[in-house]
């Protein structure tokens, strides 16, 4: 559109087109490397690539096979649990005599054997509950991997738009520096010839001065944004990222009206903010019945089998011994003195300093609290869905009409461009008409942005996973 006026720049004036090379590269500096690298890295990419590469979704993995092997275990509590024993003994000096049951000096080898097996009968609920319990935290723990992955792919969300908003801003900054150059080269040559006065030149001066300013300040903060996407991803800071420009992302910003009633009833259900506060109501409502079970007397069944060996150290086999006081073998001893036995055992809790009493209330206390938590993430949530549907519903009217702006503010820069080179208008009425139009590219790429930002969190509402793969919809 400027073709003429800067092909004479090109043959003309090598140090302003050296300074444009120079901030061409700056344009694409802390993203130069963008254009020579094949791969261009999408929204969805990033977020998958801080999801797999993250320590605190790594964290709450682990924290999830704890809650498991937690489940595993409240499993195995209905199970009955059996002890098994073997004890050695040798006694000296007077001991019981196990032949005639009486006290004498003498020196024995005894061995015993045990076993016993016990299962609780009535507890006061407790195994059930203790199992329910480990059954809602099992499901919390693979709600908090996906939380720990929703709001991680939120972060990196914001961070990737504001580097394509800066790299947006740092190319209009760049360009909007070389129209400035180009109009600084015409006036100096006006004012050669005398069509100009040197105050236009100095004019013109101070906005290329500006337009420098604006755009070195761009640059840095697309470098901050960039290094900032990086410490979500968990990326190499020395590496290069380059990201896409989110073109095509925004083809229709017109919705049917979505209830925001029907998007929350989904939502209290199935989105993982709300989810936890449930499970966490839950979990603190079994603690409570847990708590209240130890109120009540515990029963258990138990049944088991023992036997024993004995042999007389000092016992010596004479002529006149009789065949039944020799001691019987191993096998037959373990055999012939075997005992089964079962029976049921009860406790009753008496009085225990009102420990019980104390750990019920608190458990109650913390029942309350988590309802009181419940229903303010449930509002919370609500309020949010409500705020991102009108958002982006505002975002889309905002973008059609800056649309319409951005064309009528070039279309007004044209021609003002054109006046100022005949002469006709003057270098502070051109930099008014360059800097609104500088300032409608930069709103129209921001309420795009904006736009995009409230749809992916709008769909995430509806259940739509922010990174395809982690999980099914729910």
């Amino acid at each position: 559109m400027f073709g003429t006026a800067f092909a004479c720049v090109q043959v003309e004036n090598n140090k302003i087109m050296k300074r444009i090379l120079l901030y061409t590269t700056l344009l694409f500096g802390p993203a130069a490397a963008i254009a020579a690298q094949d791969k261009l890295w999408t929204m969805e990419e990033c977020m998958q690539y801080a999801v797999e590469h993250s320590p605190a979704v790594k964290k709450q993995t682990h924290t999830s096979d704890t809650y498991k092997a937690e489940y595993a275990s409240s499993v195995a509590s209905f199970f009955p649990s059996v002890d098994a024993s073997a004890q050695t003994q040798w006694s000296y000096g007077r001991n019981i005599n196990p032949k005639d049951n009486t006290y004498d000096n003498i020196s024995t080898f005894r061995n015993y054997y045990y076993a016993e097996a016990s299962i609780p009968v009535f507890n006061g609920g407790r195994l059930i509950n203790e199992w329910r319990k480990a059954k809602v935290n099992r499901a919390l723990g693979k709600n908090d991997i996906q939380k720990a992955k929703d709001d991680l792919a939120l972060k990196v969300l914001e961070a990737y738009v504001n580097v394509v908003y800066y790299r947006g801003l740092v190319r209009f900054s760049a360009e909007k520096l070389d129209e400035s150059n180009r109009t600084l080269y015409l006036t100096r040559r006006k004012e050669e010839v005398g069509l100009m006065g040197k105050a236009d030149v100095i004019q013109i001066e101070a906005q290329v001065a500006a337009d420098d300013y604006t755009h070195t300040f761009n640059a840095n903060q697309l470098n901050m944004a960039l290094l900032t996407l990086k410490e979500h991803m968990n990326y190499p800071y020395a590496g290069e990222l380059a990201v896409d420009t989110l073109a095509g992302e925004t083809t229709d910003y017109i919705h049917a009206n979505e209830s925001v009633e029907a998007i929350y009833a989904h939502a209290s259900e199935t989105n993982p903010t709300a989810l936890k506060a449930t499970h966490g109501l839950k979990a603190a409502r079994m603690d409570y019945l847990i708590q209240k079970g130890r109120l009540f007397p515990v029963i258990s069944f138990f049944a088991g089998v023992n036997t024993n060996y004995f042999k007389d150290l000092n016992f010596v086999i004479t002529p006149d011994t009789r065949p039944e006081d020799i001691p019987k073998s191993f096998s037959s001893q373990f055999e012939n003195n075997r005992g089964e036995y079962l029976g049921f055992s009860m406790s009753i809790p008496l009085f225990n300093r009102l420990k019980t009493i104390t750990e019920i209330k608190r458990a109650r206390n913390t029942m309350r609290i988590a309802q009181e938590q419940q229903h303010e993430v449930f509002r919370q949530l609500e309020t949010a869905i409500e705020k991102a549907v009108t958002d982006r519903d505002g975002y889309a009217k905002e973008t059609i009409r800056m649309e319409k702006k951005k064309t009528s503010d070039e279309f007004a820069y044209q021609v003002t461009l054109r006046k100022f080179e005949e002469g006709l208008m003057s270098p502070i009425e051109l930099q008014t008409s360059a800097n609104a139009l500088l300032e409608s590219k930069a709103n129209l790429l921001q309420r795009k942005l904006l736009y995009i930002i409230k749809c992916k969190e709008v769909d995430y509402y509806k259940g739509i996973p922010l990174v395809t793969g982690t999980t099914e919809k729910r």
